[in-house]
This record gives C-alpha cells, sequence and structure tokens, in this order.
C-alpha cells in the first residue's frame, strides 16, 4: 500500500477518497460521536444571529465574525443537522489535502513527487473525532493553508510577484476572521516574508494590507450596524477568560507521541542526512517556524479540545512525508505506514469513545426546559432542545463582562439587553443573574424563582 501511494498518478487520490469514505461511515453510521458542547454552542449562535442579531453587540461570545456568519447560513440551510457539520468539516479537510499535496508537488518539496502527503494528511485529521467536524479553526485553516501556499511559491520563484505577496495576507486575514486566534500567525507571516522570502518593503506593505482589508471590511460593517464599540469591548476580553479543558495535553501526548516520533525523524533524515536544495531547505523552515507559531497558539485558545490541534497537520504532513520518503522499502516502512494509516485512527477513535469528558459531549437528556432558555454557566446541555433566549452564550466572557465597573450608560446597555431579549427560563447555577436581577429592580419584577438556581419569566 506504501507504494501505491508513492507513484506520481492522479488517480491514486480515488484511493485516497475510499480511504476518507470507509472511516466516515464508521464514524458516522456505526459508532457515533454526539454534539459536543461547542458545536451545541455554534449552532445556538447561527439560529441567534439568523434572528437578526448582532455577534458581540446581541451575544456575549468569542466566535470569530466570519464563523458566526457561516454558521448562520448553515442553520438557514440545514437547521440543527449535526450531519450537516460533519459533511462540510470532511469537505473542508478533502480540500485541505487536495491543495496541500498539489503544492508539495508543484513546488518540488520532496525529490520525489508522490501522493503520500495526501494519504497522511487524511490519517492525521482522524487523531481527534471533532477535527473532523466544521469547526472555527477548520474554517480558519483553510485560508491560512492558502497562505502557506503562497508563501512556498515564494521560494521558488525569482521575481517579485505582487498577487502573491497580496494573497498571503488575504489568506491570513480572512482566516483571522474565522478564528481570532490565528492573529498569532501575523507575526509569522511577517518573519518568514522577510527572512526566508526575502520580500522587500512594497511586498511586506502589499502583505500587510491585504491582511488587514478583510479586517477592515468587517469593522465597517460592524460600523453600519452600530455594533463597533461593543466588538472593540468585547473581542480584547476574550482572551481573558479562563481556559476550559475539554481534552488534557496528557491524553494527546499519548495519542500524539507515534505521529511526533515520525515528525521529528523525518526533519533529522531531511535536513542531516540528505542533500536538499536551497529551496528545499526554505520550505523546511517555513514548516518548522510554522509549527512553533501553531505551538504558540495555544496560549490563547480558551477551549483545549482536538480539533484546535487542525492547524499543525500540514507541518506535520510534510515532516512525516520526509520520513517515508526516505525509508522506501522494507518490514520497517511497511509496518510503520500501516500503523499510521489505519492504527492511529482506530486507536484515537477507541480512546475518546472511552475517555471522553463528560462535559464536552452532549448525551441526551429527557429533562424538558422552556423552548426560551439562557444558562449562566458552563453546562450546555439543557440547549439540547431550547434555543438560546438570552444575550450571555458564552458564560466565561459574559461573567467577565459583567464584572466590569460600568457607568450609568454602559448599565442601561445591559437592562437594554436583557429587555429586548427576555428568556422565558433561565438557569442560574452560580448566582450571576440573581445578582444582576438585583442590580435592576425593574427587571427582578418580571422573574421569580421557582427552585434554587432557576428562574422563570413571570406570564
Amino acid at each position: 500500500m506504501l507504494s501505491f501511494f508513492r507513484v506520481n498518478d492522479p488517480f491514486r487520490l480515488i484511493g485516497i477518497g475510499v480511504y476518507l469514505l470507509i472511516l466516515s461511515l464508521v464514524y458516522l453510521l456505526l459508532f457515533p460521536f454526539p454534539f459536543t458542547s461547542t458545536q451545541l454552542t455554534w449552532v445556538l449562535l447561527g439560529e441567534r444571529v439568523g434572528d437578526g442579531l448582532l455577534l458581540y453587540k446581541d451575544i456575549i461570545d468569542d466566535t470569530g465574525p466570519l464563523a458566526a456568519g457561516f454558521f448562520t447560513i448553515v442553520d438557514v440551510i440545514f437547521g440543527r443537522s449535526q450531519l450537516a457539520y460533519e459533511l462540510i468539516g470532511r469537505a473542508l479537510i478533502l480540500f485541505q489535502i487536495l491543495y496541500w499535496n498539489s503544492i508539495l508537488i508543484k513546488f518540488r518539496a520532496f525529490e520525489e513527487n508522490t501522493y503520500l502527503p495526501a494519504i497522511i494528511m487524511a490519517a492525521l485529521f482522524h487523531f481527534s473525532f471533532d477535527m473532523l467536524s466544521l469547526s472555527p479553526t477548520l474554517l480558519g485553516s483553510s485560508f491560512l493553508i492558502l497562505a502557506l501556499g503562497q508563501l512556498f511559491s515564494q521560494t521558488v520563484l525569482q521575481k517579485e510577484t505582487s498577487e502573491s505577496t497580496l494573497l498571503i495576507g488575504l489568506y491570513a486575514g480572512v482566516a483571522t476572521g474565522f478564528q481570532p486566534n490565528y492573529l498569532i500567525f501575523l507575526p509569522y507571516l511577517i518573519f518568514t516574508g522577510i527572512a526566508i522570502s526575502g520580500f522587500s518593503f512594497r511586498q511586506l506593505m502589499l502583505s500587510l494590507i491585504g491582511y488587514f482589508l478583510p479586517l477592515l471590511l468587517v469593522s465597517v460593517y460592524y460600523f453600519w450596524n452600530e455594533g463597533l464599540v461593543e466588538a472593540i469591548e468585547i473581542w480584547p476580553l476574550s482572551f481573558l477568560t479562563t481556559k476550559t479543558n475539554f481534552q488534557s495535553i496528557f491524553d494527546w501526548i499519548i495519542l500524539g507521541a507515534f505521529p511526533v516520533l515520525l515528525a521529528l525523524i523525518g526533519y533529522f533524515i531531511a535536513s542531516v542526512l540528505r542533500a536538499s536544495t536551497i529551496n528545499q531547505q526554505k520550505q523546511r523552515q517555513l514548516v518548522v517556524l510554522w509549527l512553533i507559531f501553531s505551538a504558540f497558539e495555544f496560549f490563547l485558545i480558551k477551549r483545549q479540545a482536538g480539533y484546535q490541534l487542525v492547524i499543525f497537520i500540514p507541518a506535520l504532513t510534510y515532516l512525516i512525508t520526509q520520513f517515508f520518503i526516505n525509508f522506501r522499502k522494507g518490514v520497517v516502512a511497511n509496518t510503520t505506514f500501516y500503523l499510521l494509516i489505519f492504527g492511529l485512527p482506530a486507536v484515537c477513535w477507541w480512546y475518546w469513545q472511552t475517555y471522553s469528558n463528560s462535559n464536552y459531549l452532549i448525551r441526551e437528556t429527557t429533562e424538558v426546559y422552556e423552548s426560551s432558555l439562557m444558562i449562566m454557566g458552563n453546562d450546555l446541555k439543557p440547549y439540547q432542545k431550547s434555543s438560546l433566549g438570552g444575550p450571555f452564550l458564552n458564560y466565561e466572557l459574559s461573567k467577565i463582562y459583567l464584572e466590569k465597573d460600568r457607568g450609568l450608560a454602559e448599565k442601561a446597555k445591559i437592562y437594554q439587553l436583557l429587555q429586548t431579549q427576555k428568556a422565558k427560563q433561565v438557569l442560574d447555577p452560580n448566582g450571576d443573574f440573581k445578582t444582576l436581577l438585583e442590580q435592576f429592580p425593574s427587571l427582578q419584577k418580571e422573574y421569580k424563582a421557582t427552585k434554587p438556581g432557576v428562574f422563570e419569566l413571570r406570564k
């Protein structure tokens, strides 16, 4: 099977399609995973934005504005379909696989043109079940990989190309609009553009203009809808919230030790034991720095879950391919290949089915709540059969937002939010909503406590 994908024949992509199809059938039909709490958050966000509300202004959450718009489109077309999230996610993964493999062939990243990166990348996406589904990180990484592809083009072109440098920034800016944490890749683009790709001042300015253009358009949209002030206030607060560990780093180390070991061996062989062209050396430097900046991104993320790891996959694919390029035949090469392609997805599927965090997977519940519900806490399970009925979607961010010292005008904004979005039922396990009611006596008259931690709107 290793020799099958080594051949430079586009028909090998059919084998990759079959591989993805078989694993998708296993994941979606035979042994499906339920909705995660993060997926449910994005579903609720899409519903509320579709109702005409504006993220940051009317809904307190830290999702990127472009991702919120995309989730709204998904909600309009498919509603709360988990299958839609899974299939769209796999479509994006297939795009990334085809694009990255084509870039590595086009710019001669290896001694031979091969479709090994495609099958390796497909296997790595099965490291965690939530990496396969639609998410802001997957949307953003689809544009970041386009930017990386343009950086690769700079390692072989010997003339200044304005279009390529503009696209590098543009793709990275769109990625940040989908996933704000990808702001960490702005210094990556600047550093690699200057140090590795040899950007001139003009090229650097073009790249920066491309980067800030989509963010400027988003700002204009918010200004037009009178929500720019709130967006500027909410967005920095998202970096101050408490981190939620849905999956532990220890779990990642256990499951990821094997592919990371292959990547390290591949890097050592390619950089020390094998000769490389200058262009290939530059490409390897781009990939290594990509991994370093991807690691720095984890100082910013607030939901520690497997889907955040998709940003590592292109670089790991490149390095693991180096391993198999240099171990051409033999028992070691074939055994290692089968362990990666079949063993990694199987072991990871079993592990997450067995050890997944109960607060992360939304199991079916028999409890019935009001159709319009607001939860002032981290347990989102009650939202399974209810809609978001208030402005506070992200609890940790909402808590910081409400704890800020505010003047009369700012308190009036909060009161207006609660008045225009009256949830029929509020779950308040930590007493935050009770404190809010004490601050606004007129609002207190509209809600009654039915039991500890539960308030209902008076009829």
